[in-house]
């Protein structure tokens, strides 16, 4: 029996026509109820991911386009200039999320709610459904100028993901 091959991590290929300049502003930096959507992507170990992409999407009201594209930086963060959505659909606002790094066939999607958003989060079916522990990991915190929004791919702090 011939020797098994080495695995192999995919990728990062983001560099390559992924980004665009403005894919990190869905609206533009200071328009009216713009806020920064934020985080930092950890691996398993609680280590920074330096080469992963954020996206977000959300439904696009006037002045915005609905669809945003982040890499992250040396560090890991990375920021997307958005709106905050509104409830729908018996939902509280949130924006979908997804994540492209290395090592993963497929990207990762999870949702982002806010934190100050209570009486709507508390009858959304998606966060009720959830355990306190979970919950919490898809919950942005307001900090200046939006929300913070860790991604942790995996390990005791992973956030949920969903599957399509």
């Amino acid at each position: 029996m011939p020797d098994p091959t080495p695995a192999q991590t995919v990728g990062p290929f983001f560099a390559i026509g992924l980004p665009w300049d403005d894919g990190p502003e869905v609206v533009a930096r200071g328009s009216a109820g713009a806020i920064a959507l934020r985080g930092t992507v950890y691996d398993g170990d609680g280590e920074p991911v330096p080469d992963a992409l954020v996206e977000t999407w959300q439904a696009a009201g006037e002045g915005c386009r609905g669809f945003g594209r982040c890499p992250t930086d040396d560090d890991g963060r990375w920021e997307i200039v958005t709106r905050k959505p509104r409830a729908a659909g018996g939902e509280a606002p949130h924006v979908a999320v997804a994540v492209f790094a290395r090592g993963l066939l497929h990207r990762v999607p999870t949702r982002a709610y806010f934190a100050d958003e209570t009486e709507a989060n508390a009858a959304d079916p998606v966060l009720s459904s959830l355990d306190d522990t979970r919950r919490a990991t898809l919950i942005a915190a307001p900090e200046e100028g939006g929300y913070r929004f860790d991604i942790h791919l995996q390990g005791d702090r992973e956030t949920v993901f969903f599957e399509l």
